[in-house]
């Protein structure tokens, strides 16, 4: 049975990714994974990593999605309170990431933030009310 999940992300310059995701509050990895080709990060207990994209091509096997035009896939992260998506949501756009779904109530009992990383990968930012969770 799988233990963790580790996310392989391709990035343009390592460097600046390792600068933005540290900005917006992710935890690097000290002990793994960082070098001139290669940032580690944490997010809760689950790993992200970022590679610069010919070190990704080269284990990939595989052409790189163009995320001008297309999404490859939409990360979820939960917030613990409205006011941390807020802050997630300031955070990006003053790191330089494009906030493309302001936080907004979704649903009645969601409340989230959609945005891009300086790669154009998708993340979201949600805080869900559980108390408030439709029953069904």
């Amino acid at each position: 049975m799988p233990e963790s999940l580790w996310i392989n992300l391709p990035v343009k310059d390592v460097n600046l990714s390792r600068d933005f995701f540290t900005q917006i509050g992710f935890k690097l990895n000290t002990q793994y994974g960082n070098s001139e080709h290669s940032a580690s990060f944490f997010v809760g207990k689950m790993v992200v990593m970022f590679f610069n994209e010919a070190t990704f091509k080269s284990f990939t096997r595989n052409e790189l999605a163009d995320t001008k035009i297309g999404t490859e896939v939409l990360f979820s992260i939960e917030a613990a309170s409205k006011e941390d998506v807020d802050e997630i949501a300031k955070k990006v756009s003053e790191a330089g990431g494009t906030v493309f779904s302001p936080p907004a109530e979704s649903q009645g009992w969601m409340y989230g933030c959609a945005f891009s990383d300086l790669d154009g990968h998708r993340w979201n930012s949600l805080y869900m009310d559980m108390s408030k969770m439709p029953q069904g």
